[in-house]
């Protein structure tokens, strides 16, 4: 089984926003992104999608979660600004489910590095672009292998 692990797509810039930064939607090509995401996991069995509460990361996987069936959770431990540790007590649970969870720049490299450091071999560095993935694969319930996909207008 294998958890997905989405960097919201691209959101335009946080210095050109006005407003409250969590309702920051995306821009054209985030939206682009955010449909290729369905294509990218096409063939994949996915039973679960939870995601940060920011409107960027819910508006990333909605296109997947409704060609899914599936609803979008909401859950804080993805949130801007969390250290990772919450989000990485979620990974079992998601594993069970081929699940996919979207987050945030700052969140994702600290998950990541736990991951190498519980035993995840990648073939590179842990890049997190905005609008790519990375494909965690677990045996034994740990961490094995970390693969990243690139967003799709770097592919």
């Amino acid at each position: 089984m294998a958890v997905h692990l989405v960097r919201h797509a691209h959101a335009g810039k946080r210095s050109d926003w006005i407003g409250d930064d969590s309702e920051r939607p995306l821009s054209d090509r985030g939206r682009t992104q955010a449909d290729a995401l369905v294509a990218d996991l096409a063939g994949v069995a996915v039973g679960r999608i939870v995601s940060s509460p920011y409107v960027r990361c819910i508006q990333s996987v909605e296109p997947l979660a409704a060609s899914r069936g599936l609803a979008v959770e909401p859950n804080e431990a993805f949130a801007e600004g969390m250290d990772g540790d919450a989000a990485h007590a979620m990974l079992r649970e998601l594993d069970a489910v081929d699940g996919v969870a979207c987050s945030h720049g700052d969140v994702l490299p600290a998950l990541l590095r736990r991951l190498v450091v519980s035993g995840m071999e990648t073939d590179g560095p842990l890049v997190v672009q905005k609008g790519s993935m990375w494909i965690v694969e677990f045996a034994d319930g740990r961490p094995s292998r970390g693969r990243y996909v690139p967003p799709i207008d770097r592919r």
